[in-house]
């Protein structure tokens, strides 16, 4: 077992994800420490789904070794990881669009007084204290959740995660539908519940959202990873090319230039034969 002392709050080591013959993840490493950004990027197909099931407890890992604070744990359920402090927030959030913002915050964990009775007054101030904290002041949290902008159901639910007690917060592709502003405060967000002192993985396809914020980057393709670096080892550009394929990108730019001046030779070409210039 590792020493709990130093250990970060999620560690994956060599850890792969089968199902039947398809090898969804194989030999993948990772860490998430208090207080620290970890961005996993990728394309469609790349694993960061599987990724974010194994570390939300909704699938088992097959290899490798999945540790919380140092203690190796094999989750049966989601409900497993979150008595151990990890909450996912999944792009779809599970909101109900016309029932108010303080209900949706405090949905399945209603906050009770006498027998039955809901204290509503409690769960309208915690949401507003809750929301106020994360940096957003809502007009009024008795409107319908589905009257904010994305970004704002997206920190409804973060500010939801943190005040029900996640000690790390995985992050599933929370930018991807918004536009540049409201992308924007997501980020500013994840800034704060990183320093509010949780363990946040923001999983994105987007190297020019995960870099400002980020603190360890993870890139992953076709289930493996083909780098894995803290924010001092590389730079934006490295980065995006390590996420955009790099050498194939590259590649691919010679060939369609080879491909332009094909089409421009026959081209010039035709023009010649057409006025007479050749004796074709």
């Amino acid at each position: 077992m590792t020493d709990t002392k130093e250990a970060p709050l999620i560690r994956l080591a060599g850890v792969g994800k089968n199902y039947g013959n398809v090898i969804a993840l194989r030999d993948v490493t990772l860490q998430a420490s208090a207080g620290e950004v970890t961005c996993v990027l990728g394309d469609n197909g790349a694993g960061k789904s599987t990724l974010i099931k194994v570390v939300a407890g909704l699938h088992r890992h097959d290899t490798g070794t999945y540790e919380v604070e140092g203690e190796e744990v094999a989750f049966g359920s989601p409900r497993d990881a979150l008595d151990r402090g990890i909450a996912t927030v999944y792009q779809d959030l599970a909101v109900v669009p016309l029932m108010p913002v303080w209900r949706n915050f405090f949905l399945g964990s209603e906050k009770r007084k006498g027998i039955g009775r809901m204290d509503v007054e409690f769960m309208r101030t915690t949401t507003h204290g809750e929301m106020a904290a994360m940096g957003i002041d809502l007009r009024d949290v008795n409107q319908p959740i589905g009257t904010l902008s994305g970004g704002e159901r997206q920190c409804v639910a973060i500010a939801r995660a943190v005040y029900f007690g996640a000690k790390a917060l995985v992050l599933d592709e929370p930018t991807a539908a918004l536009g540049v502003k409201q992308a924007g405060v997501v980020l500013r967000y994840i800034v704060q519940a990183r320093e509010r002192g949780l363990a946040v993985v923001f999983i994105t396809h987007n190297p020019h959202h995960a870099y400002p914020v980020g603190d360890r980057f993870l890139i992953l393709n076709r289930g493996q990873s083909i780098g894995y670096h803290t924010k001092d080892e590389i730079t934006r550009d490295e980065l995006t090319a390590l996420m955009a394929g790099g050498s194939e990108l590259e590649e691919l730019a010679h060939e369609l230039d080879a491909a332009g001046s094909e089409t421009t030779a026959g081209r010039l070409a035709k023009e010649a034969k057409d006025l007479g210039l050749t004796d074709d």
